[in-house]
C-alpha cells in the first residue's frame, strides 16, 4: 500500500486522506497512519505546488551549471555539495557519472546573477575545477508535469 500511496501522493499532494483511501481500498486512518509514519521516517520529506513561473509577471533566470571537481580526502563530494547547496539561489544539486561531478540547478533574477553566482560563489570553492553554464530557455517538462509546450505549425510550405 506504501508505495501505491507515494506515486499517488507524488503525482497529486492535495489529494485528500478520504480520497487516497477509496483510491487505495483502505480506511482514512489507515492513510493518516501510514502518511504520518512516512514523514517521521523521512520517506516523505515535504510538499510542494508546481506554478508556470512564466504566466506570471516574476521575472527570473534558471540555469543549469555543471561542475567539475577534486573530492576531499574522506567526504569525497559530500562537503563541497553542502557548500553548494545551502546558497539560497541553489534549487537542485545532484552527483552525476560522466565528464562532470555535480549537476546544479540555480534561479537568479537576470543572467547577470546567474553570471556572478557562477564566477564570485561557485567557482571559487576549494575543489571546484571548473563549470559549465547551461541557461534554461523554456520548460516543457518539468517533474513530471507537461507546461505549455510551442504550438507546432503542422502544416508544410510550400515553395
Amino acid at each position: 500500500m506504501k508505495t501505491q500511496l507515494l506515486k499517488l501522493l507524488e503525482h497529486n499532494a492535495t489529494l485528500t486522506p478520504e480520497q487516497l483511501a477509496v483510491a487505495l481500498d483502505v480506511d482514512a486512518d489507515s492513510v493518516r497512519a501510514a502518511i504520518a509514519e512516512l514523514e517521521q521516517s523521512g520517506t516523505i520529506l515535504g510538499y510542494k505546488t508546481i506554478i508556470d513561473w512564466e504566466k506570471t509577471d516574476r521575472e527570473a533566470v534558471s540555469a543549469m551549471i555543471d561542475v567539475k571537481l577534486t573530492p576531499q580526502r574522506d567526504r569525497g563530494f559530500d562537503r563541497v555539495a553542502e557548500r553548494i547547496y545551502n546558497y539560497p539561489e541553489v534549487k537542485s544539486v545532484y552527483l552525476m557519472s560522466g565528464g562532470y561531478d555535480l549537476s546544479v540547478l540555480i534561479e537568479g533574477k537576470t543572467m547577470k546573477e546567474v553570471a556572478f553566482f557562477v564566477s564570485q560563489k561557485l567557482a571559487t570553492i576549494d575543489g571546484v575545477i571548473s563549470t559549465a553554464t547551461h541557461f534554461v530557455l523554456h520548460k516543457y517538462k518539468d517533474t513530471g508535469v507537461l507546461y505549455d509546450a510551442p504550438e507546432i505549425d503542422e502544416r508544410g510550405t510550400f515553395s
